[in-house]
């Protein structure tokens, strides 16, 4: 599995990150035909998992003896680290192509680092129009930028 580059430094663990980082903006570039994909990644995945049986009599019982009342909380949030170590994106011709051929032919940079969705996104969006991905479809996978503005717009 070939890693990531941030700044010319390898990243392959996610404690090499800055603490506040919610994500990140990447190119994947085949090395062969220089053509590239651009996206984001987020580091954490957040979700709602639905407590026990055990686990919702234990907190019934908290509450009880705290004298809380009203409603037992029935699931709680979990966060987990994502898969971004070995992300390749979600476009299906890169995916394709990778699966055909060995990882070394291909190179993966972090463009930037985001503290929050909001500004992932937006991170996003600007290295999209910067570097001109429905513009270039040559040197690009990427078709559309937020399912509004697309490749064949630009046709």
């Amino acid at each position: 599995m070939i890693n990531w580059f941030h700044d010319k430094k390898e990243i392959d663990d996610i404690s090499k990150f800055p603490e506040d980082t919610y994500g990140f903006v990447y190119k994947i570039t085949h090395l062969p035909t220089g053509k590239s994909y651009i996206g984001k990644k987020v580091l954490y995945y957040e979700r709602n998992k639905r407590l026990g049986k055990k686990e919702l009599e234990t907190l019934r019982e908290e509450r009880s003896i705290k004298g809380l009342r009203g409603r037992v909380p029935i699931k709680k949030k979990v966060i987990t680290e994502s898969d971004w170590k070995s992300y390749w994106g979600s476009n299906k011709e890169l995916n394709t192509l990778r699966e055909e051929e060995s990882e070394d032919r291909f190179h993966k940079e972090i463009l930037c680092l985001a503290k929050n969705k909001k500004l992932l996104t937006y991170y996003e969006l600007k290295y999209l129009c910067v570097y001109g991905v429905l513009e270039n479809p040559k040197s690009y996978w990427n078709d559309n930028i937020l399912g509004k503005f697309f490749t064949k717009d630009f046709e």
